[in-house]
């Protein structure tokens, strides 16, 4: 017969009887002529019938091209998982309509000559070629392949084979946990779907202990599958006792905690741990987590750790630590540490000295955060200045920064010079409070003096305020300048914690204006040791406040308290006491 060629055997076939065994002369090409088929890339199957298994089959287009193509092969595909393969309906569904990478592999194999028949042509396919079952799955849980396919099992292939991951599943999904959240708890912990029957349900027994909503519990297992495993159970009860302390409700984890971050409950107990030694009582921390949740979840706290160490680099004290905090801008902690590191090289690279940098990290540390600047030669061109003159500016204004922000316009700076409008605004203070124009006394407050002149004048109405009279107060100005460098409200509190507190008087200050700037910690520590000092008569009863204040820890305790027996014991017991329990009011 022209046309008819030999072809090889199937290996299934061989096994049969008929073929070689009881009917060795039959020659079964000369029953079939398979010319065509090959000349159209088919293979057999055992029912005869020709399906395309190379690559390029048209379904997977059709379906890109067509929802109703697509839809028609995905309930084929629905249709074989729950009806062919035994599985439950809706893991079918998820599996059927979630793995889009399987999806597009299966139909590049599958070729469609009817449009109308694309449902019973895909249903045909896998009647002859089973698919392994774990892919789609692990995939419609939210693993991509380049992560699932160290997972798959080398001697599987149906997922009925493996009951113990599926029985596990669906204990995580009859619990709330969304299905396209679970591939991260296998990845993260995939002792999970090997528990035995009913171990699970255990597991979620220690979260029903500790009173939390269901819908809490399931954010916490999505962002955190190593607490199913035992890790770090002992950290998430004590972090939860602390946000009870603090008079944080568990309705606040709930709203802020994301399922899409991994949180490391020891790290945020650290941080929580560190904001306590830096002053932030209770009553702080609460205020601060409240409205700006981030700075203790983002990144398990990670993120506050690096802007706590940045501002410490630059010399910020305890309370501009804390002020940072209550006034943190609406940006991610993240964003704000970038922004604040983009900001003091932007200061670098206009000339600023470095003492500079840090005296205005230290009072602004929030608007350099918040601000996104523009590059330096983009803005020197735009200001029509040089880095000298941009320099002076910010020197003088540090706010203007605000207005340097990308997506902002700038407009160029006029011949006036808008640093000289700003100097003769202080200049007109300085001159109120008696300063004389131009003289060396004028030029050391400029140095010494941060903000613009109506800051300033805020800040000296404030010590008018406090009981002081005009008079006094410019002589505290004119002999410590740099006391208005501080917030009217640190200055406020300052004061007051120094009359009602101590016992002390306003003209005490004016005696030694400086302890204005001292920070309250250092006044209560250096203040409650010379009276006990003082009660044991280990010390001169009228030492002035500059001896006791002024000089460094060390030279102080080498002065009043290390020739004494018991003293250094009692100092290191107090300091404790003072970092530990500041009260709130004097914490800005």
């Amino acid at each position: 017969m022209n046309g008819v060629h030999k072809f090889r055997i199937p290996h299934i076939l061989k096994k049969l009887p008929f073929v070689y065994g009881d009917f060795p002369f039959l020659k079964l090409s000369a029953f079939i002529d398979v010319s065509y088929y090959y000349s159209q890339g088919a293979s057999f199957s055992a029912s005869g019938s020709a399906i395309d298994l190379r690559n390029d089959g048209n379904l997977c287009e059709l379906a890109k091209r067509s929802r109703i193509a697509r839809n028609d092969a995905q309930s084929a595909l629905l249709e074989y998982f729950h009806s062919t393969r035994g599985l439950p309906f809706l893991d079918a569904e998820n599996m059927s309509k979630n793995a889009p990478e399987f999806f597009d592999s299966l139909t590049k194999r599958v070729f469609v000559k009817d449009d109308n028949r694309i449902g019973s042509a895909l249903t045909r396919f896998l009647r002859y070629h089973p698919v392994n079952e774990f892919e789609p799955f692990f995939e419609s849980i939210g693993l991509e392949p380049s992560e699932y396919s160290s997972y798959l099992p080398r001697d599987l292939m149906f997922l009925s084979e493996d009951q113990l991951l599926l029985s596990n599943y669906h204990v995580l999904c009859d619990y709330g946990i969304p299905r396209n959240r679970i591939g991260r708890i296998y990845k993260e912990a995939t002792e999970i779907f090997r528990f035995e029957q009913g171990v699970l349900k255990l597991k979620f027994q220690f979260f029903k202990n500790l009173e939390l909503k269901q819908s809490l519990i399931i954010k916490i297992i999505a962002s955190c599958p190593y607490l199913l495993i035992g890790k770090m159970n002992h950290e998430l009860n004590e972090f939860l006792r602390k946000l009870k302390e603090l008079g944080i409700e568990n309705d606040w984890l709930e709203n802020h905690i994301s399922i899409d971050d991994l949180y490391n409950w020891e790290h945020i107990l650290q941080l929580m741990s560190l904001l306590s030694d830096f002053g932030l009582n209770q009553g702080i921390q609460r205020k601060v987590f409240m409205k700006h949740p981030s700075l203790l979840l983002e990144l398990s706290g990670h993120a506050t750790f690096s802007l706590i160490s940045f501002l410490v680099k630059f010399g910020c004290r305890l309370e501009d630590i804390q002020n940072a905090f209550l006034h943190f801008p609406k940006v991610s902690v993240s964003k704000f540490v970038t922004n604040l590191r983009n900001c003091c090289k932007f200061l670098d690279e206009i000339g600023m000295p470095i003492p500079d940098v840090g005296n205005i990290v230290r009072m602004h540390s929030t608007i350099l955060g918040s601000c996104e600047l523009k590059t330096v030669n983009s803005l020197l061109t735009l200001l029509n200045c040089g880095k000298e003159m941009a320099c002076k500016i910010v020197r003088e204004n540090p706010e203007v920064l605000q207005t340097w922000v990308l997506h902002v316009r700038v407009k160029p700076i006029q011949e006036e010079k808008r640093v000289l409008r700003v100097r003769s605004v202080k200049t007109d203070f300085l001159s109120s409070l008696g300063f004389e124009e131009n003289s060396k006394e004028m030029e050391l407050a400029f140095r010494k003096l941060r903000g613009k002149g109506l800051e300033l004048r805020e800040r000296f109405d404030s010590l008018v305020k406090m009981g002081l009279s005009r008079e006094e107060a410019t002589q505290i100005v004119k002999s410590t300048p740099q006391i208005l460098n501080q917030s009217k409200e640190i200055i406020e509190e300052k004061i007051n914690f120094f009359v009602k507190e101590t016992g002390y008087s306003l003209s005490d200050i004016l005696a030694h204006p400086r302890i204005i700037s001292y920070a309250v910690e250092r006044v209560k520590l250096r203040l409650e040791m010379y009276k006990w000092l003082r009660e044991k008569r280990m010390v001169d009863e009228k030492l002035a406040l500059s001896t006791l204040l002024a000089s460094s820890d060390e030279k102080f305790l080498a002065s009043h308290v290390n020739s004494h027996p018991g003293a250094l014991e009692y100092w290191k017991r107090l300091k404790r006491e003072v970092y530990s329990s500041k009260p709130e009011t004097f914490s800005l």
